[in-house]
């Protein structure tokens, strides 16, 4: 059976152990590592649930994984619970920070099984046993400083680490962050282009729009009587252009006096006893000539 080329510390210590001949061993419970090299070299079960007795499994004895069983050849070494906790490692130690602070646990590593060398560690910022917990991939390479129960880096916080598997509540934070830059980096774009577009100068072959001249604009200065001035000014024609307005010597500043007053040049015929005509006179001729005139009468 094909060993994986990488596994998980936890998916191999939490697998049953079964010998070549088909006896279970136990249960895994501890890593057997050497971390100043980020080694792993195996791990040990507790083949019975009363006794003080360990079994300690080197790595290259794995010969299989199944989906609930380790696979091994050869025979173990026997040691006892108090040898297992003198031995070092780095799984459950308390990460910290630049400035000395905790800020999570080492609570897995990646094994790479040929070799046994550690490709990262998996660090939780709460308590590791709780299911569903979010994991930070840390290298190696970023560990400054270790010791029994410690492990030191130049890190400003778990944000500086890649995320290898996100919790329901950091999913949903990570998810909130991104819509929210998405969102501003999709305002500033609106922004600019409804500026570029404002400051954009007008298509080549667009004709200009043509503003119509005001008294406000250069009243004083062009002369009304000027039509060529104008007419370019304003484009229609001046207005000495125009035709008059032929208002005779009607005086527009007389008070009416409730009788009908005849057109100017006109005679009007004063008698005290006449009534007012409706209209001037010339109307009421003209009206005359329209009905002789009318060929349905």
């Amino acid at each position: 059976m094909a060993l994986p080329e990488q596994l998980l510390l936890s998916d191999l210590l939490k697998r049953r152990v079964r010998d070549a001949d088909g006896l279970e061993r136990g249960t895994g419970l501890t890593v057997w590592m050497h971390p100043p090299v980020h080694r792993v070299l195996g791990w040990a079960s507790r083949p019975s649930m009363f006794g003080n007795r360990r079994l300690v499994w080197r790595l290259n004895q794995l010969a299989g994984v199944l989906e609930l069983e380790a696979l091994v050849k050869g025979e173990p070494a026997e040691t006892d619970q108090a040898t297992l906790e003198r031995l070092p490692t780095l799984i459950d130690a308390a990460l910290l920070d630049r400035d000395q602070r905790p800020i999570g646990t080492v609570a897995d590593a990646a094994i790479e099984l040929r070799t046994g060398a550690i490709r990262h560690y998996l660090v939780s910022r709460s308590d590791p046993r709780l299911p569903g917990s979010s994991r930070w991939r840390l290298s190696p390479e970023r560990i400054v400083d270790q010791q029994p129960g410690l492990v030191s880096t130049a890190l400003t916080g778990l944000d500086d680490l890649p995320l290898a598997r996100a919790s329901v509540r950091q999913d949903l934070l990570r998810r909130s962050r991104r819509w929210r830059e998405q969102m501003q980096v999709a305002g500033e774009q609106l922004e600019s282009r409804v500026e570029g577009w404002l400051e954009e100068p007008p298509w080549e072959g667009a004709e200009p729009l043509r503003r119509l001249w005001t008294p406000e604009d250069d009243g004083p200065d062009l002369p009304l009587d000027d039509d060529e001035a104008w007419a370019e000014a304003n484009d229609r024609p001046g207005p000495s252009d125009l035709e008059p307005w032929d208002d005779g010597d009607w005086d527009w500043d007389r008070e009416p006096t409730g009788r009908a007053e005849p057109h100017p040049g006109e005679p009007w015929e004063d008698r005290d006893d006449a009534e007012p005509e409706p209209w001037p006179r010339r109307w009421a001729d003209r009206a005359e000539e329209e009905e002789e005139e009318d060929p349905w009468v």
